[in-house]
């Protein structure tokens, strides 16, 4: 199947604003197929899991931010990078991929994530 990569990185986009900024229902119902097969030892597999994890963050942690750096397409898969600010301004860079079904919908995820650190011995950023 040829899978429609701008449509695809949209919704990895609006999923996973979706559900981090506090409404994981809504974005699991909108944008994950039948199954849901996660990665994050943090999570368990499966749509309510997800839910509950995100639900729980949204709860203890309200005022974090992210921000979308980039985005990846290639076949079923799309990449995040984000940059996302916590609590005592907390800043940490993901690496985040979706797998799409041949319907459009994310059907397993990956991640990793790093703290920024305060120096960096190139200058460079992280996002």
């Amino acid at each position: 199947m040829n899978h429609d990569l701008d449509a695809n990185k949209q919704n990895a986009i609006a999923f996973y604003r979706t559900a981090y900024l506090g409404e994981p229902s809504k974005a699991v119902e909108a944008y994950v197929g039948e199954e849901y097969i996660q990665h994050n030892p943090l999570v368990a597999d499966g749509k309510q899991a997800f839910i509950d994890y995100f639900s729980e963050m949204a709860r203890d942690y309200p005022s974090k931010s992210i921000e979308f750096v980039r985005a990846v397409a290639e076949g079923d898969l799309v990449a995040l990078h984000t940059y996302q600010t916590w609590p005592n301004n907390e800043q940490y860079v993901t690496m985040d991929f979706f797998r799409f079904d041949d319907m459009g919908k994310i059907v397993e995820h990956w991640d990793s994530i790093q703290e920024i650190p305060s120096e960096t011995k190139n200058g460079n950023p992280m996002y």
